[in-house]
């Protein structure tokens, strides 16, 4: 009799472990990056200005920002979302854990004045400034929005250089694939794969939220992590997986972060090298 009920335990204890690491939870592999030295951390942004990064904007061009769409306060970096652009790293990286913390402003303007607010942070971005519809470089974007913050989107030229491979749902969401952890592999190069929770019934407007949202209200602060391994880029949204691409290409380059409308502030932004000894 206790030899059974031991083993029950140990079947309990074993099932309770396999959930924990189940589809939509903290994975051994995120336990693993959550552990590493806080030395080895690179503070992106310094709490205090824009050092280590430059301006585009899409009508303006590079370090031209008359109107004050990205400015630091109050250890914060505000993106008034007034006009269409990013800001871009100095630097490119690989095999990196980026750790960002975010809330939405008040704010919005055209064209995108009555939509959902809207940004992005763009991984692995190559080429020139504004290949990308003038605005942006190509890239792999993990985007930022009410209602589909985690879904990745690919900002690439239509070739085989930007593309990325999901396993997803059978069903779709009008045109776009929604990520299932033990669905099928469908590889894009354009459009996008959305997060596993998204509404079916999403609607572009502004302030919408959808009935299975991770992300908080408006107003409080997000913790949103992109794990860029190799070739693979995991998503985490206050703790939770909610998407992940495999045979990413490319798998390096520098890191934008979006204007697109909204309003937006970014208290945190690090970057903690996975292989730091390389």
């Amino acid at each position: 009799m206790k030899k059974a009920i031991l083993f029950t335990a140990v079947l309990v204890f074993l099932t309770v472990i396999h959930e924990v690491d189940s589809f939509g939870q903290t994975t051994q592999h995120h336990a693993d990056a959550l552990n590493q030295s806080e030395s080895k951390t690179i503070e992106l942004f310094n709490g205090q200005n824009l050092e280590g990064w430059y301006t585009f904007l899409k009508k303006r061009g590079r370090d031209n920002d008359p109107k004050g769409v990205f400015t630091v306060n109050d250890g914060m970096i505000r993106i008034s979302g007034e006009e269409w652009g990013c800001i871009t790293t100095l630097a490119e990286y690989e095999n990196f854990r980026l750790v960002t913390e975010f809330k939405w402003g008040e704010l919005s303007f055209e064209p995108r004045l009555d939509n959902a607010r809207d940004c992005g942070i763009l991984l692995h971005s190559k080429g020139e400034d504004g290949g990308s519809d003038g605005t942006w470089m190509h890239s792999i974007e993990c985007q930022i929005i009410e209602g589909g913050t985690g879904d990745f989107i690919v900002v690439g030229d239509g070739s085989d250089q930007f593309q990325i491979t999901s396993t997803v749902a059978l069903e779709k969401q009008g045109s776009s694939f929604v990520f299932q952890q033990d669905g099928h592999p469908e590889t894009i190069n354009r459009e996008r794969i959305n997060w596993f929770g998204r509404d079916p019934e999403w609607k572009d407007v502004f302030g919408f939220r959808g009935g299975n949202d991770i992300e908080l209200p408006v107003g409080e602060w997000n913790t949103l992590e992109c794990i860029c391994e190799d070739d693979q880029i995991t998503i985490f949204l206050n703790g939770i997986l909610v998407n992940k691409a495999t045979n990413v290409k490319p798998s390096k380059g520098r890191i934008q972060i979006q204007s697109e409308s909204a309003e937006i502030y970014f208290r945190k932004i690090e970057l903690i090298p996975l292989y730091p000894n390389k």
